[in-house]
């Protein structure tokens, strides 16, 4: 047993001895390498390796220096940003302007006083410019009932406008103002060529001078979008509109403003939303292809000449099952077409032999099943003066004739 403890004992000593030896290395080697960064330090710190930053907000950043202790502020670069929507807007923002709808209102008083003020705002583009004259397209709801109209440009300043002409069915309308202070002008591109996905900007004044000139992005999201329009208030679609579909934020003021590409163009007069609560982002633009023929009427003659039967219509399906049998005599097979109500004296429809009552059920070979129908016809596909061939239903008998369009109003 004295062996066996003198041994351990030994060999303890032995072990804690050349640990003593491995911490005083350790120690050694230590202090060595701190020397060794101590001595590089001020060598490092001039050829400008150690210096670190320390962010201090968005601006600026403090530079430390660990040899003299300075601080240098470090100013971020200011970029000059250009891409290819701060192109488009700088190229059309300025020929978008503000449309002041203003309207007389009259009161109850002992001298019949009475005064103007503005009834509603909406936006407008400048899209040419002649000799004293400039010529601006708006909404027709934009300055429909107003008694004067003024155009307030990019810079605030404000002109009278002088309404040329207005059309309820497209829902546009021309404007000329002085030309003396318009540097520019608005270039239209090509609707048709719109594809889907395809990025562009609304360029217009939601809610009044307020927001003046404000601009959203989105894409196209819809072509050829057909939209019932109730053109009287009566609670019976009168028209359908073709328009673009945008998730650019268009927001009440933005109508009659541009919608334009990436170019720069103007491809779309923004119109309308669909404003129900659960929708969101869907934006519509009367495409520009279908606009320029009407704003060329609008500008040279005031009012859109349009082909012109002389008749008052009414849907087939408008009209109870019990009338069409009855008084219509339709067979019991046909439940579509167009009555009329009444035709005019003299016109198109009475040259050609229609009478009251009778049922158009086709022109020109193409199926008519309603008066939207027949008017998409009339107005989209027939001119003045043009031959219009109509099958109709008389007391129960399939007969056909033929008219030749006037343009003297609208159905």
């Amino acid at each position: 047993m004295g062996y066996y403890d003198d041994h351990t004992q030994g060999r303890y000593q032995e072990q804690r001895a050349k640990r003593g030896s491995v911490f005083l290395a350790s120690l050694a080697g230590a202090i060595i390498g701190a020397i060794i960064v101590i001595l590089a330090i001020p060598t490092l710190s001039k050829q400008g390796i150690l210096p670190y930053k320390l962010a201090t907000d968005q601006n600026q950043a403090v530079e430390m220096n660990n040899n003299d202790k300075q601080q240098n502020v470090v100013q971020k670069v200011s970029f000059d940003v250009n891409t290819n929507t701060t192109k488009a807007v700088e190229k059309t923002g300025a020929a978008v302007v503000g449309i002041n709808n203003i309207q007389s209102s009259s009161f109850w008083s002992d001298n019949g006083d009475s005064s103007e003020e503005a009834a509603g705002t909406g936006s407008g583009v400048i899209y040419k410019k002649t000799g004293n004259n400039a010529y601006v397209v708006t909404n027709h709801h934009v300055v429909e009932g107003a008694t004067k109209l003024e155009v307030s440009l990019d810079d605030g300043t404000k002109i009278p406008a002088k309404l040329l002409g207005s059309d309820v069915w497209t829902d546009l309308a021309v404007l000329e103002i002085d030309a003396s202070k318009i540097k520019n002008v608005a270039e239209f591109g090509n609707s048709d060529s719109l594809k889907m996905g395809e990025p562009v900007i609304a360029i217009g004044n939601p809610l009044g001078a307020t927001f003046s000139g404000s601009v959203t992005q989105g894409i196209i999201s819809g072509l050829k979008r057909t939209i019932p329009v109730d053109i009287n208030q009566d609670g019976v679609v009168d028209w359908q509109s073709e328009v673009l579909q945008t998730d650019a934020a268009i927001n009440p003021g933005n109508s009659g403003g541009a919608l334009i590409n990436m170019a720069g163009q103007v491809i779309g007069i923004n119109s309308m939303k669909i404003s129900q609560e659960a929708v969101e982002g869907i934006g519509l633009s009367i495409p520009i292809n279908s606009a320029k023929p009407i704003i060329d009427d609008l500008e040279q003659f005031g009012v859109v000449k349009r082909p012109y039967m002389g008749v008052d219509l009414k849907s087939v399906s408008e009209i109870p099952a019990y009338y069409q049998e009855e008084s219509l005599k339709l067979p019991r097979n046909i439940n579509y077409g167009v009555a009329l109500r009444q035709v005019m004296s003299n016109s198109p429809a009475s040259q050609a032999g229609l009478q009251e009552l009778d049922v158009i059920v086709e022109m020109d070979g193409e199926k008519i099943n309603d008066v939207i129908d027949l008017r998409k016809h009339l107005y989209q596909k027939k001119k003045i003066g043009e031959k219009l061939k109509v099958k109709f239903y008389r007391q129960g008998k399939l007969k056909e004739t033929t008219l030749t369009l006037s343009g003297e109003k609208l159905e």
